[in-house]
């Protein structure tokens, strides 16, 4: 997992303010801090992020290797390594995930299934620092 090995780096920005209509595909990392309205998906042919801000709205599937989500998704999440759930995420839809943090306050109306169903998935419950 990217415990072992530095994250891919973010080379891209949806800005706060603007919005995106159409399917989005990127390599290695990226932040949205505005609205996507389509499917996001990293390429698979190398390590990817994508961190979605608390600003931001995405409507439609994510692929990514890690996701981190402190806003709000509607449509589902497939998360191939590591899945964040930050206080403010907000998911509509089903989240697929490797491995999954959730911080307290994430809220997911939808199912969780692990992409490896042979494999018991890793499930990390945030601790609370105040």
């Amino acid at each position: 997992m990217f415990g072992k090995k530095a994250q891919p780096p973010i080379k891209s920005l949806i800005a706060q303010g603007s919005r995106i209509e159409g399917n989005l595909q990127f390599t290695e990392g990226l932040r949205i801090d505005g609205e996507v309205v389509g499917n996001t998906r990293a390429n698979t042919e190398q390590s990817s992020i994508l961190v979605i801000s608390e600003s931001a709205v995405v409507q439609g599937e994510i692929h990514a290797d890690h996701v981190i989500i402190n806003g709000t998704v509607r449509g589902p999440v497939y998360a191939r390594e590591l899945l964040e759930l930050q206080p403010k995420a907000r998911i509509e839809g089903d989240v697929h995930y490797k491995a999954l943090e959730m911080h307290q306050g994430a809220m997911i109306t939808g199912q969780l299934a692990p992409i490896d169903a042979d494999e018991k998935p890793l499930l990390k419950l945030a601790a609370n620092n105040h």
